[in-house]
């Protein structure tokens, strides 16, 4: 009975608009006054969810990434792209979709993903005449690639949770997001062709390299973390530090576009974000911590395996959660809450945990541009100045493709774990 009280309370909370982190904690707190439980027990369990020297990372690959964006990298990935696919009929989604693998690699986030490329891209889309809707749907969809595409902020959640190698759950995210983008940009041809909406002019490959050189040190940012943390350089919370002086320089000596003026509101803006996402976590994992004492992850084990304990269907219905519920809820409050929940299913029925997590970050992560809550759904929509039903309806296709790839990606293994197994 207190476990629904819970779970009524904290819906109720975000259909209220209250935020996902509050929501969390004041229906905690309705429980635990209801269960006669010491509330002492809150800064114990928040404490317990931050208490991990993985998580420093965080705050250090958010300032890398406000850096590098500060510095002037947007434009010049933008550009790379456009040059390169800009004479292809809609060259211009094409080049979103690709800025948004290329910037994936830098923010690790799709918020900051769909404000960077989306506040450039949108506007000069419908420029050229293509609808505010598609234009919209477009930077929506493409920018839940970057929770995927290393370094990724939901995967380094992952890594905590489950006690597995950020390294490997890095690599893992490479080819899912690869295939996702690839997948976007067939979407993007597509309706464009149909549409007829404009292509651009060929550039010569002189254009071409030298658009590649100016936007290479932002590229290569990606690079450099990934190389650091699977040749054994640093640990992941040391590779977000180097991050962070690697975007100075090139802000700084490289691009010349990050001002020193400009550092202080740069960290301050760190700051906030950063805060933001461990009081998340930290009362994620006190809502979690109660559904445990609620023994509600064997209730759902239990329920999913009484249904069926064939594999196909069993992945299947865990997709089906993952999808409604990242409709409404954060994907950082979802992992932590969920992940231990439904990790004993997976592995039930087969699934590594690495592979499990990639599954689970790409199904939270398509709720981002789905209502009734997707933050990047109203982000691009208010960008590009058009409702959020008509932004919906354009998603359409692009959601299709979204949960076609989580398909290929939860039944084809290797998909997700043949970069990992190089390493063993």
């Amino acid at each position: 009975m207190l476990a629904l009280l819970l779970f009524v309370s904290f819906i109720i909370l975000i259909f209220l608009g209250i935020p996902i982190a509050f929501s969390l904690g004041i229906s905690s707190l309705i429980y635990l006054f209801m269960a006669d439980i010491s509330l002492s027990i809150i800064p114990q369990r928040m404490f317990g969810g931050l208490n991990s020297f993985v998580l420093l990372c965080i705050p250090g690959f958010i300032l890398a990434g406000n850096l590098m964006n500060a510095g002037g990298i947007t434009e010049k990935i933008i550009q790379f792209t456009n040059n390169v696919v800009g004479h292809i009929r809609g060259g211009l989604g094409l080049a979103n979709v690709g800025s948004s693998m290329g910037f994936a690699g830098i923010s690790g986030t799709a918020l900051a993903d769909t404000a960077s490329i989306g506040s450039v891209l949108i506007p000069a889309m419908k420029k050229q005449g293509y609808d505010a809707d598609f234009s919209a749907a477009v930077t929506s969809s493409s920018s839940t690639i970057g929770p995927i595409i290393p370094p990724s902020l939901p995967l380094i959640i992952v890594g905590t949770l489950a006690s597995v190698s950020i390294g490997d759950l890095f690599l893992a995210g490479a080819i899912p997001g690869l295939i996702l983008g690839i997948g976007l940009m067939i979407a993007v041809y597509i309706i464009s062709v149909k549409r007829q909406y404009p292509k651009g002019e060929k550039q010569k490959l002189s254009v071409i390299g030298k658009s590649f050189i100016d936007a290479f040190w932002a590229l290569m940012m990606t690079v450099v973390i990934l190389y650091g943390i699977l040749g054994g350089y640093f640990t992941p919370t040391e590779a977000s530090i180097v991050a962070v002086v690697y975007a100075l320089i090139v802000g700084l000596f490289v691009y010349r576009g990050l001002k020193v003026s400009a550092i202080p509101s740069i960290l301050l803006s760190s700051i906030k974000s950063t805060a933001s996402i461990m009081i998340l976590v930290g009362l994620a994992n006190l809502f979690g911590w109660i559904l445990v004492s609620e023994k509600i992850p064997q209730l759902v084990a239990e329920g999913i395996l009484s249904i069926s304990d064939n594999k196909v269907v069993v992945i299947l219905l865990i997709i089906l959660l993952l999808l409604f519920v990242g409709t409404f809820m954060e994907t950082i409050a979802a992992l932590v809450i969920l992940f231990p929940v439904l990790l004993p299913v997976a592995q039930t029925v087969g699934m590594d945990p690495v592979h499990f997590g990639v599954v689970m970050v790409l199904g939270l992560i398509i709720g981002l541009s789905t209502p009734p809550v997707g933050v990047c759904l109203f982000v691009a929509s208010s960008i590009g100045k058009v409702s959020v039903g008509k932004t919906s309806v354009a998603l359409i296709p692009f959601l299709s493709v979204s949960i076609i790839v989580l398909l290929l990606v939860a039944f084809i293994p290797q998909l997700t774990l043949y970069l990992p197994s190089l390493l063993d």
